[in-house]
């Protein structure tokens, strides 16, 4: 018993100590794990050379790691599992000591200002499931490494400049991977075959890359792949009938701008659309501009019920539009412009109830637009019984063999704002009267067609219409006076016509009008002088054998006409005359009592005015300040007070002894530009007043120092807000603007700009805008800045027929704007305009959106960023707008489903607009800040804002589902 009792007390001393010595190790391992992951948390912080939002503050020595802000530990507390900084504007090298964090399963550090490469060392992270580097600036060649992370299944590295070939290491063994992003890279070479071998893959996003070969066949093994997007790469070969045939799951297929082909030398599209029909779940289809040949097959109809969008614009289909494609009763969206195909269009098309976007522009289509058409509810951009579309914002039916008149119920599409453009048809019949009632639109072309009738004189009731297009038509009778009432007429095309009588004279009251041409048609009498008169040619007049005038290539009007002017000059000069002195005797009159007045009380006002000391001199709007104030205000031009450099000058931050801050801008005097620039500057800046316009506070000129104090703006400029420290090279994250401030300071930049272009005392053209000119004071309203190199234009002559004219030549030989923002124009030799500063307010604009600068690397070869943003937009935001505004915009504006969208759709289609290739084509600054303003109110909440977008959404249609 002894024994026994004496056995099991040893081993209950046993057990005790070895469950407390496992304990200890239990406790001291797991101590030991996290003071490690601090370790490589605190020297993660080390690299990190700028947190403005101060994210990483909390990271501190002895502190709780599972509490630092981003770190999430697992349930035992062991380790860390889970670093999260997205959108954190954190800047720094992505730092291999990451790789320290042995038990990190997440690794989120999308959308920050991380650049080099991805480090090798994350090999090492044996259980990371989920890496996101997304808009970072990472380089290098794609990370081949991370091949040998077993557990991966989201890998999104979107938005760097990742080069190099796809390894097939890496999906070799992936049978976990579910989501691959590398979308907006440099990757080239083949898609590997082993890509296969992910059976959990559901969304494949390889867009605008430089991928080149087939589509591997072995995606077809992948039965539960949801997306496919491979839109703008060089992918050859074609259709991927076989592997389309096997995805019975995809929802959205993206194969547009790619090197493929259909069946059969590239004239069959049978096959691949009879495969298609096999994938019951289809919502995207999208193979545009891919030169793809052959007709529409009636197996379209069979695809399935839920496809909303099909885009096969920019091919060469011929052929009709099958009537069976009604069998798609989902369909939203359309887009079938600028193919071959002919015929009429298919009545059955208005089965299709939730239609929304039909485009057929660039056709060979024929016959009239079936009636029906009008009964579809959602139709938003190509009308039929036109009327009935009330909300449609633009209409194109150009370059077709449509036949039969301009209905008169064309008068119903009130809102219609951007264009009319019928041209290029077989239409006939009378000019309608009812385009008078368009009071919005801002271009009309009805050009090559059979139209006949004449020009009514309410076509003045189109009060914003920009361009007037009704050439070769058979048009007679005379041009209306009522002509000169289009205050916003800049292009007037009646060529080709019928039309008779003398040129109305009104067309000179026009200060836009631009473009004139009245020829062939059988004008007669004297061509008018003063406004476009003054600068056409002959070319404007051709083909009219009765007119004559003073223009250049024109005959002479005979002397028989000059007589009577020269009469009717001696009559008016006599008339005037005999005015004059009327006026001349009365005043004489009036002013011999006056003195009478004076004298009899002279002496008694001498003796007082001599009593009074001298009236001092009237002192001037601008303070004065010597160049020893400024020295002092700005520590002897510290370079610690340098806040930014141009051109032709640097700009450093003063303090005067009243604790006003102030910029000093102080000329350079490398060149003789500098002084034009100054003197430019000068010019302008005390002649203008706005709220969204930078003030002048005084200047400072010396014959060697010259310098502009102006108000010192603590945010900086926008270009600064827009990259944040991308003059420091160290990437370029994401701007923190949101939606609003983004149409906010566009808004206000479009007011200053409306005010120089019409409301200016002088007018003035800026000629260099873009976000490094535009300023954002502390509410972070932009103020318009940098009129060095500005033109100063005034009306002379008067009145409405006044010519405008450049003031001074003192900028003349100065470039006009900035490589990037410069108006196409401009290259050709064309005068400034104020349509060069809307063309550079539209890159602006759509640079506020891409969060792209117009001088990146990618823009070469004839791109630039609006043929970029025109050639991916097609309507899908995500293809061009800013990542981080995307996710901003969603959380700001929760409640009101695609209140966002619009907006932002909104701004990419008026910087789309703003430049166009024709300067007669672009709206107006005062057209671009009232949409901007309504735009404005209807984000901040205002309830009675009615904006009516040029996608033809309206606010108030917006609800909450």
């Amino acid at each position: 018993m002894i024994f026994i009792r004496t056995f099991l007390l040893l081993l209950f001393q046993h057990l005790f100590l070895s469950s407390a010595f496992a304990v200890s190790g239990s406790r001291h391992h797991r101590n030991h794990s996290l003071l490690a992951d601090e370790a490589a948390l605190l020297a993660f912080k080390k690299t990190i050379v700028f947190d403005p939002e101060s994210k990483l503050a909390g990271w501190t020595e002895g502190g709780d790691v599972c509490s630092f802000t981003g770190v999430r530990c697992d349930k035992h507390r062991h380790s860390v599992v889970q670093l999260n900084l997205s959108r954190s504007r954190l800047t720094g090298a992505l730092s291999p000591i990451i790789s320290n964090l042995s038990g990190l399963r997440y690794l989120i550090l999308d959308e920050n200002h991380f650049y080099g490469i991805i480090p090798p060392e994350f090999s090492s992270l044996r259980h990371l499931q989920s890496l996101r580097l997304d808009s970072n600036n990472l380089r290098g060649s794609f990370p081949e490494f991370l091949a040998a992370l077993p557990n991966l299944t989201v890998l999104t590295l979107t938005e760097n400049h990742l080069m190099g070939t796809l390894p097939p290491s890496l999906f070799s063994n992936c049978s976990s991977l579910a989501n691959i992003e590398l979308s907006q890279n440099l990757l080239t070479g083949k898609i590997p075959q082993e890509i296969g071998n992910c059976l959990s893959l559901w969304n494949l996003n390889l867009y605008n890359n430089q991928f080149t070969g087939e589509l591997p066949a072995t995606l077809g093994n992948i039965s539960e792949l949801y997306n496919i997007d491979v839109e703008s790469n060089s992918l050859t070969g074609e259709l991927p009938a076989n592997i389309i045939g096997k995805l019975y799951s995809v929802v959205s297929l993206h194969l547009s701008y790619n090197k493929m082909v259909s069946h059969d030398h590239n004239t069959n599209l049978e096959p691949f659309f009879t495969a298609l029909a096999n994938c019951t779940e289809l919502q995207e289809l999208e193979l545009a501009g891919m030169r793809l040949g052959g007709r529409l097959p009636s197996s379209i109809g069979r695809l399935s019920g839920e496809l909303s969008t099909m885009l096969l614009q920019e091919n060469s289909i011929f052929g009709t539009i099958p009537p069976d494609i009604a069998h798609l009763s989902s369909l939203t969206w359309l887009n079938l412009t600028s193919n071959s195909l002919n015929g009429t269009i298919p009545a059955e098309i208005s089965r299709l109830s939730y239609l929304e976007q039909l485009f057929l522009s660039h056709n060979l289509l024929t016959g009239a637009i079936p009636a029906a058409l009008g009964q579809l509810p959602h139709l938003g951009t190509i009308p039929p019984t036109l009327g009935k579309c009330t909300d449609l914002s633009m209409l194109d039916l150009s370059y077709n063999r449509l036949t039969g008149s301009i209905p008169p119920e064309i008068s119903g599409i009130r809102e219609i704002r951007r264009y009319l453009n019928l041209s290029h048809n077989l239409l006939d019949g009378p000019l309608p009267i009812e385009l008078s009632k368009l009071e919005n639109v801002e271009e009309i072309d009805v050009s090559s067609n059979n139209l006949s009738g004449s020009i009514f004189f309410q076509i003045s009731s189109c009060i914003a219409v920009t361009r007037l297009n009704f050439s070769h038509n058979s048009i007679e009778g005379h041009l209306p006076d009522s002509i000169g009432d289009l205050k916003n007429l800049e292009s007037f095309d009646v060529s080709g016509n019928h039309l008779s009588g003398g040129i109305p004279t009104s067309l000179n009251k026009s200060q836009s009008l631009s473009f004139l041409n009245l020829s062939f048609n059988d004008f007669a009498g004297v061509i008018p002088s003063g406004g476009v008169f003054n600068s056409v040619t002959d070319k404007s007049f051709l083909g009219n054998q009765d007119l004559c005038g003073a223009v250049s290539g024109m005959p002479k009007c005979s002397h028989k006409s000059q007589w009577f002017r020269l009469r009717l000059f001696l009559i008016v000069f006599v008339l005037v005359t005999f005015a004059s002195a009327i006026l001349i005797t009365i005043c004489c009159v009036i002013g011999i009592r006056r003195i009478k007045v004076m004298v009899s009380s002279g002496n008694s006002v001498d003796t007082e005015q001599a009593r009074k000391p001298e009236t001092p001199e009237l002192i001037h709007n601008f303070p004065r300040i010597t160049y020893r104030e400024l020295s002092e205000a700005t520590g002897g031009f510290d370079e610690q007070r340098l806040v930014g450099t141009g051109s032709y000058g640097r700009v450093y931050k003063g303090l005067l002894p009243d604790g006003t801050a102030i910029a000093v801008k102080v000329l350079q005097f490398q060149s003789g530009n500098s002084t034009k620039s100054f003197n430019r500057e000068c010019q302008v800046l005390k002649r203008i007043r706005h709220r969204n316009l930078i003030r002048i506070i005084t200047a400072c000129s010396l014959p060697d120092f010259k310098a502009l104090v102006l108000p010192y703006m603590a945010n900086g400029s926008l270009d600064s807000r827009l990259y944040p420290h991308s003059e420091t090279d160290l990437g370029s994250g994401s701007s923190d603007l949101t939606l609003l401030q983004r149409v906010s300071i566009c808004c206000d930049i479009a007011e200053g700009m409306a005010y120089l272009h019409h409301h200016s005392p002088v007018k003035v053209i800026h000629c260099d805008l873009k976000p490094s000119n535009v300023l954002l004071n502390d509410d972070m309203t932009a103020l318009v800045s940098d009129f060095g190199i500005a033109r100063l234009v005034m009306t002379v002559g008067g009145g409405n027929g006044g010519v405008v004219e450049n003031m001074g030549n003192s900028t003349a030989n100065l470039l006009c704007g900035s490589i990037g923002y410069v108006a196409p124009e401009y290259g050709f030799g064309s005068t400034t305009s104020t349509k060069g500063d809307v063309y550079s307010f539209g890159v602006l604009v759509l640079e506020m959106v891409t969060r792209k600068r117009p001088t990146d690397d990618m823009f070469v070869g004839g791109l630039n960023l609006h043929k970029w943003v025109k050639t991916h937009y097609h309507g899908r935001l995500e293809k061009v707008v800013d990542p981080y505004l995307m996710r901003a915009s969603r959380d700001q504006f929760p409640e009101v489903k695609r209140m966002w969208e619009v907006a932002i759709g909104e701004l990419v289609e008026l910087g789309i607009l703003c430049t166009q290739e024709s300067p007669s084509t672009r709206p107006t600054m005062l057209d671009a800040a009232d949409d901007l303003d309504r735009l404005k109110r209807y984000l901040s909440g205002d309830t009675t804002a009615t904006f009516a977008s040029s996608l033809g959404i309206s606010s108030s249609t917006l609800g909450d589902d």
